[in-house]
């Protein structure tokens, strides 16, 4: 296994990685989803570079690594690190890019505002309308 450091982990998220959350829009009726709020960590590279998340998945000890076909033309085949399991980002993730804080401005604001709203998640939050509505209005600062 390649030596992973946080400096080559912060590199390679701050390029190809996003925090995010995924949140019910309070105001639609119809939902095909049955999730309301799902917090997730993930990185996406071409199919050639899949190997860096198999081992980036072993220096977490956490996550999943997904195929993700694209047939868009000029686009290629990827493959996902993902972590969403709400333990695994709070044990694992979340305390990994506060000891370690990402360069882009930007990755760094859409971490601050993932972790707020998972704050939020973790106490409930999203279990009352007012409280999705609030998670709702900060995915909208998010990139």
């Amino acid at each position: 296994m390649k030596n992973f450091s946080p400096d080559y982990i912060i590199g390679l998220v701050d390029g190809e990685g996003s925090f995010t959350v995924y949140v019910r829009d309070p105001l639609k009726v119809s939902v095909s989803r049955r999730v309301q709020v799902e917090p997730k960590f993930y990185l996406k590279l071409v199919e050639k570079d899949k190997e860096i998340l198999y081992q980036l998945k072993q220096y977490f000890g956490c996550g999943s690594v997904y195929f993700q076909k694209d047939s868009r033309p000029n686009h290629q085949n990827c493959y996902r690190y993902e972590v969403y399991n709400r333990s695994e980002l709070r044990t694992v993730i979340i305390p990994f890019f506060k000891k370690h804080m990402l360069k882009f401005p930007s990755k760094r604001k859409d971490f601050i505002i993932f972790c707020k709203m998972f704050s939020l998640i973790d106490r409930g939050f999203h279990l009352k309308e007012s409280g999705l509505k609030k998670l709702f209005e900060l995915k909208q600062h998010m990139h």
